[in-house]
């Protein structure tokens, strides 16, 4: 079911009665490699070709704790349980993600505003931007599930109304990512094809999805070709690192069936020139604390 805007006709087509393999056909870096800022050019050449960027060391650990204990915080406050933005384990009931956390907690409103995450979203998208989603991601040990593989534009442009691949997202570990304990893989390079997924949206499919994917999912024919040709890289490093990627990058986190908790803050900053507009396969907008609609830019 792929529709369209008043405006803006879809060119990349998904929920449709099949999968549909379309070429990217938007720019991965948005600036010219010489524009000033954080990010050098040979580091700029690196995300265009594999669509991710690391920094071993983005946080300071005294940085480090003080999130740490704001996300712990929130994670034991029962009015924070009880709002919508709060998703909770299907199998026990822990906190899972907090959405819509920049707002929620001034904490956390101050890293999103920090230039060391928004100039490099800047530098790559080539424009002012804004948060279209914010979250706290928790895998507290011995049991919390993964995410299964996925695209995010395809559900941003389907179920959001993102109508470009201008956004980027920074993934900032709170904790120690071992290669055990549920930490996320990315395909390289896959950020240049857009698989557009079979299956028609249900109404109101977040609350399911948040949980366990259904709709938006790829077929294990199509992942199995996508690994094939890009491989996985498996991202681990220490509490304070960050890492960017593109929003088209096919990826993936495992379930943590280690003692060791795995929690991290994830930002979304989408481009100015690129707000989201109507879903382009889904009979309604997803919550804003999910897909933002105010579409101030970061100051």
């Amino acid at each position: 079911m792929t529709t369209t805007t008043d405006t803006i006709t879809s060119r990349y087509p998904t929920r449709g009665a099949s999968e549909v393999i379309t070429p990217r056909q938007d720019p991965v870096v948005w600036s010219e490699y010489g524009t000033p800022g954080p990010i050098q050019p040979a580091e700029l050449r690196g995300y265009d070709r594999d669509g991710f960027l690391t920094v071993d060391q983005l946080l300071m650990p005294g940085e480090v704790d003080r999130y740490r204990q704001e996300l712990d915080r929130l994670c034991a406050d029962p009015a924070i349980r009880a709002d919508p933005r709060a998703i909770v384990e299907p199998k026990s009931g822990s906190i899972r993600s907090v959405f819509e956390v920049h707002r929620i907690s001034e904490v956390f409103a101050e890293l999103v505003r920090d230039p060391r995450l928004a100039d490099r979203a800047r530098q790559i998208l080539g424009s002012d931007v804004y948060v279209h989603q914010s979250r706290i991601n928790v895998k507290p040990g011995f049991g919390a599930s993964g995410f299964y593989w996925h695209s995010d534009f395809e559900t941003w442009h389907a179920e959001d109304g993102l109508p470009n691949m201008r956004t980027v997202s920074v993934s900032v570990a709170l904790t120690e990512n071992h290669d055990t304990n549920g930490g996320l893989m990315i395909m390289p390079g896959s950020h240049r094809t857009f698989l557009g997924c079979s299956g028609e949206t249900p109404k109101d499919n977040y609350k399911q999805s948040l949980q366990m994917q259904d709709a938006g999912t790829p077929s294990d024919e199509a992942l199995t070709a996508l690994a094939g040709e890009h491989g996985i890289k498996l991202f681990t490093g220490a509490a304070g690192s960050a890492t960017w990627f593109d929003c088209n990058c096919m990826h993936g986190s495992g379930d943590n069936i280690t003692p060791f908790p795995r929690s991290n803050v994830f930002i979304v900053f989408n481009s100015v020139e690129n707000a989201a507009v109507e879903p382009f396969a889904a009979p309604v907008r997803r919550p804003e604390f999910i897909g933002a609609r105010d579409f101030t830019p970061v100051r």
